[in-house]
């Protein structure tokens, strides 16, 4: 009896000890720190969020709100599996995060000390100031008509002599209505081109792509010659960040005459007219690296083909794979999964000569408005002779609440008279992009992003 009085009392203790830290909870002390890592790099005054999470007072006013969308997992948005593989800047909150968030709330929002954690902006992940800004030559105003608009833009920049680039990075100015961006690096050897700053600034890939956009936007060599373009040098979705590689990595040769080319400058629909004035930061090298990122992409626009061609039957969910062998070892850095409205999960993975599976990305709940570019926290071999595989599923039926059209139409991909153009969110698209190394001994120990 004596023993059982004791158990009973430690048990309550332990209890009373329980309960008081839950109720010793306060924003500033263990609350901020979290907000401001996991949610305050897109609700701050220049993200991508509807409104601030940054002050006691922007989280303890939206408490209600913030209870709802971490208990059914909507915020912050990860849409990546972290059971499946695990990628550098997971936004996803831990049970114990979310615990305490939720027990704080419980437990009568307190603030605490003020003095504790003072906020620091994040606001890009570049902690030094660029070497060289690039900017528009004015900003661009879209139409107001409620339309995707799809551009080719250049940015064309001079320098005093031929240098190495460590990184171009993307800034977008009005991350309400910039989508994405694909741009590239047109350099000019000497004595291939007069004036870069020729031609038009903006031109519309529905009128204008490829060959057509390039005489428009006046790239060509004064020979008629294409110049060098590398591919993909800056990228940009929604709620992507921008990573550092590891030094020697990704240097790109820049001269002194240059242009970032976007390809494809996408504008979501806006029903009134918005400015937009976006930018490039560019960040010099001393040396050159030793090894250049290459890409390479699967499905729409890609080196394999989607079976069955990705048309997509109103009132039906629909299942296609994509998948291509890879001829020679190499090391994935950065990956990016990408569908339009009717995506409901996307899986990608490697499968070796010995039948072992690489997971490479699974995305069980497929949500438009939240696509990355993922990278490993470490490089991903991928021996030669492995195929890299991608099955997805899309929803064109009316209990997907983001299909474009009610009643459900037929969806397929939109392409113009030379198999090639840009997509409307409303058509269709299942990619997969690789940025990947040719494989060296011990990058599998290599940690990406500092």
């Amino acid at each position: 009896m004596y023993y059982r009085t004791i158990d009973i009392l430690i048990f309550g203790l332990i209890l009373m000890s329980i309960s008081c830290s839950k109720k010793n909870i306060t924003f500033h002390k263990d609350i901020k720190p979290i907000i401001h890592q996991k949610c305050a790099i897109c609700h701050h005054a220049q993200g991508s969020g509807p409104f601030e999470l940054i002050t006691y007072t922007d989280i303890s006013k939206r408490s209600q709100m913030i209870t709802e969308v971490i208990q059914s997992n909507y915020m912050p948005p990860w849409p990546a599996d972290r059971n499946y593989s695990n990628f550098i800047g997971e936004k996803a909150l831990s049970e114990n995060e979310k615990k305490q968030i939720l027990n704080w709330i419980q437990y009568g929002l307190k603030e605490g000390d003020k003095n504790n954690n003072i906020f620091k902006p994040i606001l890009n992940i570049n902690k030094t100031e660029p070497d060289l800004q690039v900017k528009m030559e004015s900003p661009y105003i879209t139409s107001g008509e409620n339309i995707d608009e799809f551009l080719m833009m250049k940015f064309p920049f001079e320098l005093d002599q031929d240098t190495f680039i460590r990184k171009i990075e993307f800034v977008p100015d009005n991350k309400q209505i910039v989508h994405h961006v694909n741009a590239h690096l047109i350099t000019y050897e000497d004595g291939q081109k007069n004036n870069i700053f020729n031609g038009e600034k903006i031109v519309d890939t529905e009128i204008y792509f490829d060959e057509d956009g390039f005489h428009k936007l006046d790239l060509l060599n004064e020979d008629g010659s294409y110049p060098l373009l590398t591919p993909s040098v800056s990228n940009y979705l929604p709620g992507s960040e921008s990573v550092n590689y590891p030094e020697g990595i990704g240097i790109l040769q820049g001269r002194k005459k240059n242009i970032i080319l976007v390809n494809d400058f996408h504008y979501a629909p806006t029903l009134s007219k918005v400015k937009d004035n976006s930018y490039f930061n560019i960040y010099f090298s001393e040396k050159r690296g030793d090894r250049v990122i290459q890409e390479t992409q699967l499905g729409t626009f890609g080196i394999s083909k989607i079976v069955p061609p990705l048309i997509i039957p109103p009132n039906e969910t629909k299942h296609f794979q994509t998948k291509a062998r890879i001829t020679q070892d190499i090391s994935i850095l950065t990956i990016n999964p990408h569908m339009h409205l009717l995506g409901k999960s996307f899986l990608a993975y490697a499968v070796t000569l010995e039948a072992d599976t690489i997971p490479l990305i699974k995305i069980d709940n497929w949500n438009f408005r939240w696509q990355y570019f993922y990278t490993f926290k470490k490089m991903l071999k991928i021996p030669a002779g492995s195929e890299i595989i991608v099955e997805a599923i899309y929803d064109n039926t009316i209990n997907n609440p983001d299909n474009p059209f009610n009643p459900p139409r037929l969806i397929s991909e939109r392409k113009n008279e030379n198999g090639k153009g840009s997509m409307r969110t409303s058509d269709e698209m299942l990619q997969f992009i690789i940025n990947y190394l040719y494989y060296q001994e011990g990058d599998e120990n290599i940690s990406l992003g500092f």
